[in-house]
Order: structure tokens, then sequence, then C-alpha cells
């Protein structure tokens, strides 16, 4: 399984390898949901959410992006589409760190 740091700062999928921005992971890995989303890293922050399985953090997410941009959304569901991250993917086998 795919630990919070890798899954937080995945970039992308290859098959069983998640792909990792190295210099996020460096900057930012120690940062919780709620710090991420205070620095604008709101696909990261959601990611977090998600790792962590609370609503209530999905929520808080929500609510900072919606405080911080213009285009404003209606759930959590649709924050989740915009930034496509609905679950922690199954069946990780490697992680390849880049940058």
């Amino acid at each position: 399984m795919i630990g919070r740091k890798d899954f937080v700062f995945t970039i992308g999928y290859d098959g069983g390898t998640a792909v990792v921005d190295g210099i996020l992971k460096r900057r930012f890995g120690s940062l919780n949901t709620g710090e991420l989303a205070e620095k604008g890293l709101f696909k990261q922050a959601l990611c977090s959410a998600v790792f962590e399985g609370r609503e209530e953090a999905l929520g808080h997410v929500l609510e900072g992006y919606n405080a911080r941009t213009e285009h404003k959304l209606a759930g959590v569901e649709e924050l989740k589409r915009m930034f496509g991250v609905f679950e922690v993917p199954q069946g990780i086998t490697r992680v390849l760190v880049v940058g």
C-alpha cells in the first residue's frame, strides 16, 4: 500500500507505480491537511484528507478552496472530480520519486 506522503505528492500513475513529485514532498511533506490547504496546495490537501478518510477534513479543504478562488464548488464530490482524486489506489507496488 502507498504511504501518506507518497500519495499526497503523487503526480500520476504508471500501472502499479506511483510517480511522486520529490521536490514538493521534501518541501511540504511534514505539513498536515490544514497546513497544506493554507499554503494553497489544494490537490495535496485533498489527497491528505482522502488518505485520512475523515469527512470533516474534506469539508475543511473545500471551505479553504472556496475562500481563495473565484470558482466556487458546491461540494466535496465536485472538488474530487476537479482534481481527479477519489480514493487511495490499491495495487501500488512501487514509488518513483522524480525531482
